[in-house]
């Protein structure tokens, strides 16, 4: 077959159905229909066959949609059923051994699984899908099942705490692929699928540059922001007339030390180093920082870089020997951190 092949992405989303999620079940198909509604309309935009897979879990492992077409899903409503334990390990293994079944014939395929549980493990040695490993033995075979995986597989999991962390990590999954969420009300489960949406966001934007998968889809640490991901991104450094470096010394609001700094201030025209986790609007503009030189990288696709969707988004600052984050201020009031720097667009 010659000619360019076609971008083919498998989207798993494998979802807890235990009781615990009853009070939640509703707004679960919320999120998940919405969730591909959105790759629905990002696959055309960027013109990207996207096929997508559903799984519930309880007791037992079902697999209730299989590589479908998004274009032509239905809603989650009659498919999503709560009851029972929490078999997590076993799940994550059926659905990567399953979708590993899939054809990869005639295109570039790659495959990204969402994981979301609202608890901890504790039913997948009694699952059928188990054979007959004991607790451990799930364990060790899921590891092993992650270190296996080709670079073209992505595998997250959201848990609902640090315990569930801990754990996640322990059985194999990359630390920057594992994201906690308020598994307590309606508004942190919308909140996790906001933060899905962000990740597959950063993956389709990466698939454009030739990003088959990853190890850090929850990150804006060193894995997600680099030398190479910034090269893919089609990002190039501005001129270094252009823009300014102030040091922050002092808490006080942005305009105030612009001005203070003996420089004009402009609206818009000034960025704080993201310090916090926070959420960032849609319009909002995102600078990158290499710190060795100084050099500065800015434009939309400092926004995909991040993996941030063309609405709010929430953003964490993650451990970056290399480089620094920096979010425009449309507030004359914003208050700034001292240790920090301000970058300023002249």
């Amino acid at each position: 077959m010659s000619g360019n092949q076609n971008y083919i992405n498998h989207v798993a989303l494998v979802l807890d159905a235990s009781s615990s999620m009853a009070g939640l079940s509703h707004k679960v198909v919320e999120v998940a229909d919405r969730q591909i509604a959105y790759l629905a309309r990002r696959s055309r935009e960027l013109d990207q066959e996207t096929r997508v897979t559903v799984y519930a879990f309880a007791d037992q492992v079902e697999c209730v949609i299989y590589d479908k077409d998004v274009l032509r899903m239905p809603s989650l409503k009659r498919l999503y059923r709560v009851g029972g334990m929490t078999a997590l390990l076993a799940a994550a293994l059926k659905s990567q051994h399953e979708l590993a079944e899939t054809a990869q014939l005639y295109g570039d395929h790659s495959f990204l699984t969402f994981i979301l549980t609202d608890g901890q493990e504790n039913a997948s040695h009694r699952c059928r899908d188990a054979g007959d490993r004991g607790p451990e033995g799930m364990t060790e075979a899921v590891a092993s099942m992650i270190r296996a995986q080709r670079d073209n597989w992505t595998l997250a999991v959201l848990v609902p705490d640090r315990r569930g962390r801990q754990e996640a990590v322990r059985c194999g999954f990359p630390e920057d692929n594992v994201a906690v969420w308020d598994a307590t009300s309606t508004r942190g489960l919308e909140e996790a699928g906001q933060v899905i949406q962000e990740a597959t966001e950063k993956f389709m934007i990466g698939r454009t540059k030739g990003i088959r998968g990853s190890r850090a889809v929850f990150s804006t640490g060193a894995d997600a922001v680099n030398k190479e991901t910034i090269e893919a991104a089609g990002l190039t450094p501005m001129e270094q007339e252009a823009y300014e470096l102030i040091p922050v010394t002092d808490a006080v609001a942005i305009r105030d030390w612009v001005v203070a700094s003996g420089r004009a201030y402009r609206s818009g025209g000034a960025f704080y180093q993201l310090s916090k986790a926070e959420k960032i609007q849609a319009r909002k503009r995102i600078a990158v920082l290499e710190k060795g030189t100084d050099r500065v990288y800015e434009g939309p696709e400092a926004r995909a870089l991040l993996g941030l969707p063309d609405a709010e988004a929430r953003v964490k600052p993650d451990h970056n020997d290399d480089f620094t984050i920096f979010v425009q201020s449309t507030s004359v009031n914003r208050k700034l951190v001292t240790n920090t720097r301000l970058l300023l667009m002249l």
